[in-house]
């Protein structure tokens, strides 16, 4: 006598739509970004009117090539002052940090947090293939953490 079953027929699996852990997801992609030539004068115009802290400095291809921000303005401003040099002819290529921090687009924001606990920064450049494709802050990652929460994370 063949034993008969009594579970309803096996649903084909489906695998459930998890959702993205990646930096180029929670990325802001909008920027706004400076150029080597630019002066120093029209930068601080620029973060003011934009209430920005700093940007990125690209070339001509999008590839960044380093950060001016309010403090590199202050120092060389300070500076300008004690050895008696004009300051706001100066350009940003003078004035900008060239070494930069960065974080690749396929990351993971747990790889994002990890960076921002190490380095202490506020947020990173992205670059995808060497090109400046956005930046991620430590704000975007805890927006990413809360809405992950409910995720089982691996």
């Amino acid at each position: 006598m063949p034993i008969k079953s009594f579970q309803a027929a096996r649903q084909k699996l489906v695998p459930k739509r998890r959702k993205s852990l990646l930096v180029r997801d929670y990325m802001s992609r909008n920027l706004i970004t400076f150029s080597k030539q630019q002066s120093i004068l029209e930068v601080m115009r620029i973060l003011i009117r934009n209430k920005i802290s700093g940007g990125p400095v690209v070339d001509e291809l999008s590839r960044l090539v380093g950060v001016i921000s309010e403090a590199d303005c202050i120092k060389y401003l300070s500076e300008g002052k004690y050895f008696n040099q004009p300051f706001f002819d100066r350009k940003v290529e003078d004035s900008m940090s060239a070494e930069v921090d960065v974080i690749e687009a396929d990351k993971t924001i747990f790889d994002a947090a990890t960076l921002f606990h190490k380095t202490n920064r506020r947020r990173f450049p992205v670059l995808e293939r060497g090109r400046l494709v956005g930046q991620i802050s430590r704000q975007d990652v805890v927006k990413a953490a809360l809405l992950l929460r409910s995720q089982r994370w691996r």
